[in-house]
């Protein structure tokens, strides 16, 4: 070794390299969790042959720990080194540290160590930082932090372990990776358990098992699920497919967590069941102040807000330091506002030993109470003479604040106007608080902790009423009861009301007042008792309105919809919509509206009520009124016709709806046009229901028609079923063949898609004879479509040929080429019953290349659905199934859940048909997990085919649990399937 002292020069040059090497060391990466690689930035390094990068990993997983070169030679060949080992460890590492840099792989007592990696720098460093906050937030309650840490975690796995990398060393640590991977697996299946996530999980936990079917633990996650889902059967099939493959393969008896939770399951213990919310905490005794109103008795529930605004005040009361706190309750009128102030003021009376000071300051009346009277008489009750009282508002407040200081005072100002009329009342220092109660948001008081309070839940209403009636004549009515709290909106004041009527009648019964209650048109008046009245609450309110908002007030109660969104209100208004919106944020502020989440809008039910009987009282001409729905139905169609046409481009049908006055919404993606379908689809449904009766009935009929998206995906389909019924009805009595001929076609659609093949056939031949006499060429067409089908599902094959054929026909007729495209992929299917596997392959491609034409729309995905279809037919499965997996990608994109499902079930048929069972599984779970296309007949099928992909796995008692459930099935619904089904349980029988 050269001993020469070095120049300065020498030196700097030296130090120039270290600090690249540092800066070169800080951005290594490098990968163990699948194939061995490292990176510098994002360039991948070349880190040599098989053993060179064995003895990298072997390096990297000791840590920055120093590794002999014997250690080495064993980590790479074991007992049976080559002859010239320890030159190959050298030469391997002097290869690597010209790749790696010499402050990285450096050399120490004859061995080597990777030594100054940066933070993060092994991927599976980071995996165990992950799994390690997992444990913590698990342990803490936080269940969503522990699955997200574990899900990245073991995203980090590329494949196995190691790949690539050669020599027992690499053998048994690819062994040990993967049995800790299957146990991080296992930890956040629990959680997905723990969370209610039991249906998503069964699909996952099916292919584990599959994989790994002596792992104990899987099965045992694999029961549970099952069991949540309602499967009962098939997790007790799951444990005696275990017991058997165990005793086969091992000779062994399950272990006792898996006998035991058998047992559970048996027995239906009820703690098998998902983990319920935490009990609300009981709320805390009141104690009296000195001038604060009574707490009142039965003070019920809201223990949250109690906890909040409580810690809040005491842990302000008496704090150096600490800001004055100032509470701002929120609501609308008999919310229970001042009842909250009130408790919570009693509750904190030991944090203010000073004082509690109580004004009511009229701000829903007509006169609001002064500040500076106000001020005079806080000041006489801190105990200053009138003489020394000043005149006016500043010098009042000025010595109140000044009197004050150094005190520890509540000061509770209910039911204020505004922030201005609150300001001057507020204690100036630390150590006092004030509690504010308005029904305005007091958004302009600064520092103010606000607090909106809703109604209350369920439970609290029920606890409520029954504290007031008492337990006794409740109890045997509970649903009664909880009828006559849903009629009270869960609103305090009206629970309140109802039950100081019952309880001061002892010859009603809670049923009794529940029927009287029941009347939507009667209810505020019924909701009246002394001096207390619901409406008389209301009216304060809505008294005070400016007349643009009285008018918005009254005309949007009118819409029956759970809220109603800003673009909705300005049609609805027909105002623009900046317009619309300052008026609705101003109703919100006063707690006559609440806003949902941004853009949207709700009343409360009452209020609603309130609103449609100002609307009746003081909307005038009456017309006005009809105006207003009229206005939004013609909004809400004119834009789902904009979604039809952006999710179906090409398609006509959009020109044979009906015209509307107003324009609807533009969307700028697709995406943006689903948000708006879906996040409107109980407004859109609520609305054509609106129209029953009305002359509305045949534009509503258009915009069900137009919106049928929220019934195939599956999003909404009981809704859409029972609105289509609805507008059926209507329009049959309304005589409007038009109408009822186009209503019954979309329920024949909607029992289709549901699998009530009977039903669906009776309201489609019915269809075919309006539609015919109204000459509706486009229902026409599509009614034909929908009764090949029926006869499709049917097995009638040569009849569902000839109906797509004239469907065909028509909608080429009507230039809409992308449904005759959709109608051939149907065509196809026939033809595939009739055994015709060479003209349907053909068929199916037409009908895929006719739709790719018009871009990856939902169309194009059932066309490459029924290409799929073929393909399996056809025994040509790799096609196929990069036929279904396109599919799957658009109907994920579009939403479609229902065909989502549809999807797996084929692709779980296909991995069948190709003797893949685990991969068969796994689909099928996920299809029964998602719903499919044909209700409960499809779900049999599904069914089916799980079973036979179990059996061929060797989970026979599992498989015999599935196929006892689609028999089930099959018999309610009278299809022929069961034959087959019976068929492969009756073998099984005799051999049990």
């Amino acid at each position: 070794m050269d001993s020469s002292p070095r120049v300065p020069e020498a030196r700097g040059r030296e130090s120039a390299v270290g600090r690249r090497d540092e800066a070169q060391s800080a951005s290594l990466r490098f990968g163990v969790l699948g194939p061995m690689r490292a990176w510098r930035g994002e360039a991948q390094l070349a880190t040599g042959s098989p053993q060179q990068r064995a003895l990298l990993a072997a390096l990297l997983l000791r840590e920055g720990r120093t590794a002999t070169a014997a250690e080495l030679i064993d980590a790479l060949w074991g007992e049976d080194p080559p002859s010239q080992a320890l030159a190959a460890i050298r030469t391997y590492a002097s290869r690597l540290r010209k790749v790696l840099g010499t402050e990285v792989l450096v050399s120490e007592s004859g061995g080597y160590a990777v030594q100054g990696l940066a933070e993060g720098a092994l991927d599976l460093a980071v995996a165990q930082d992950l799994a390690t906050q997992a444990e913590r937030a698990a342990a803490t309650g936080d269940l969503v932090h522990a699955r997200h840490a574990l899900n990245t975690a073991l995203a980090l796995w590329e494949g196995e372990a190691l790949a690539g990398v050669s020599g027992p060393y690499a053998e048994t640590q690819r062994t040990r990776l993967e049995e800790w991977r299957l146990q991080l697996l296992e930890f956040r299946l629990d959680m997905d358990l723990e969370q209610g996530c039991h249906a998503e999980a069964v699909s996952e936990l099916t292919a584990l098992t599959a994989a790994h079917p002596l792992r104990e633990r899987l099965r045992e996650l694999l029961m549970l699920a099952l069991y949540r889902s309602g499967r009962q059967a098939e997790a007790l099939a799951v444990y005696a497919d275990t017991r058997r493959m165990l005793y086969e393969e091992l000779g062994v008896d399950p272990r006792p967590d898996l006998r035991e939770l058998q047992q559970r399951i048996l027995q239906a213990d009820p703690g098998l069941a998902e983990p319920s919310a935490p009990a609300a905490e009981a709320a805390a005794v009141p104690v009296r102040p000195a001038q604060l109103p009574a707490d009142v008795p039965d003070f019920t529930g809201r223990s949250a807000f109690v906890r909040e605004l409580s810690e809040l005040l005491e842990s302000t009361s008496g704090t150096q330091g600490r800001v004055m706190a100032v509470s701002a309750l929120a609501g609308i009128g008999g919310v229970g506002k001042t009842t909250l102030a009130v408790h919570v003021a009693h509750r904190t009376r030991a944090a203010f030993p000073d004082g509690q000071l109580y004004v009511d300051l009229q701000g829903s009346g007509a006169r609001a109470a002064d500040p500076e009277t106000v001020l005079g008489s806080f000041l006489r009750a801190l105990g200053t003479a009138d003489s020394a009282i000043p005149d006016s508002l500043q010098e009042r407040a000025a010595l109140y604040r000044s009197i004050l200081d150094g005190r520890r005072v509540l000061v509770l100002l209910d039911n204020a106007k505004d922030a201005t009329q609150v300001r001057p009342l507020l204690p100036g220092t630390d150590g006092c608080a004030a509690l504010v109660t308005s029904r305005a948001r007091m958004v302009d008081l600064a520092g103010a902790h606000l607090v909106d309070l809703d109604v209350m839940s369920p439970d609290e209403a029920l606890s409520l009423f029954a504290r007031i009636v008492g337990e006794g004549r409740v109890a045997p009515e509970r649903e009664a009861a909880l009828d006559v709290v849903a009629a009270c909106g869960f609103l305090p004041l009206a629970i309140r009301i109802a039950a100081s009527r019952l309880a001061a009648r002892r010859t009603w019964t809670v049923s009794v007042l529940a029927a009287k209650l029941a009347d939507g048109r009667r209810r505020l008046d019924e909701l009246q008792a002394g001096d207390l009245a619901v409406k008389a609450t209301f009216e304060l309110g809505y008294g005070a309105l400016a007349t643009s908002h009285a008018r918005a007030f009254r005309l949007l109660g009118l819409a029956d919809g759970p809220d109603i969104s800003l673009a909705a209100a300005a049609a609805m208004l027909d105002l623009p919509a900046e317009d619309t919106e300052d008026l609705l944020e101003d109703l919100a502020d006063t707690s006559l509206l609440e806003s949902a989440a941004p853009g949207r809008y709700r009343f409360h039910d009452l209020t609603r009520l309130y609103a449609r009987a100002c609307a009746e009282r003081d909307e005038q001409p009456p017309s006005a009124r009809d105006a207003a729905l009229s206005r939004l139905l013609d909004f809400y169609l004119a834009t789902a016709a904009e979604v039809y046409a952006i999710e179906r481009p090409g398609d006509r049908l959009v020109n044979d709806l009906g015209p509307t006055a107003r324009p609807g919404l533009r969307f700028a993606t697709e995406s943006a046009a689903l948000d708006w379908l879906y996040s409107e689809a109980d407004c859109l449904l609520t609305c054509v229901q609106q129209a029953v009766g009305t002359d509305r009935i045949r534009l509503a009929v258009d915009l069900l028609w137009a919106a049928k998206d929220l019934s195939e995906s599956g999003a909404n389909s009981h809704q859409f079923e029972r609105t289509a019924r609805a507008i059926c009805e209507a329009a049959g009595a309304a005589g409007d063949v038009r109408a009822e001929g186009r209503a019954r076609t979309i329920l024949a659609d909607v029992l289709l898609d549901a699998g009530h093949i009977e039903r669906a056939e009776e309201q489609a031949r019915l269809a075919a004879v309006l539609v015919s006499l109204g000459q509706d060429a486009t229902a026409v067409s599509w009614v034909a479509n929908n009764r090949g089908l029926i006869r499709l599902r049917q097995g009638r094959h040569a009849d569902a040929k000839a109906f797509f054929i004239q469907a065909i026909e028509g909608f080429r007729a009507l230039g809409n080429r992308p449904f005759e495209a959709a109608v051939l992929g149907n065509l196809s299917q026939a033809h595939l019953g009739m055994d015709d596997i060479a003209n349907a392959v053909e068929i199916a491609g037409r009908s895929l290349a006719a739709q790719a034409e018009f871009g990856r729309t939902v169309r194009l995905a059932t066309s490459h659905y029924v290409v799929g279809i073929a393909l399996t037919k056809a025994e040509r499965y790799g096609e196929a199934l990069e036929q279904f997996v396109e599919a799957l990608s658009i109907f994920v994109d579009h939403r479609q859940r229902l065909w989502e499902g549809t999807t797996h079930f084929r692709i779980a048929e296909t991995h069948l048909a190709a003797h893949r069972p685990a991969q068969a599984a796994q689909h099928a779970e996920q299809a029964l997990a998602l719903g499919c296309i044909g209700g409960d007949p499809m779900r049999g099928n599904v069914l089916t085919v799980l079973g036979k992909a179990l059996s061929e796995l060797g989970q026979v008692d599992r498989a015999t649990a599935c196929w006892r459930d689609a028999l089930s099935l099959f018999e309610e619904t009278g299809r022929a399937e069961a034959d087959e089904v019976r068929a492969l349980i009756t073998p099984r029988l005799w051999t049990a």
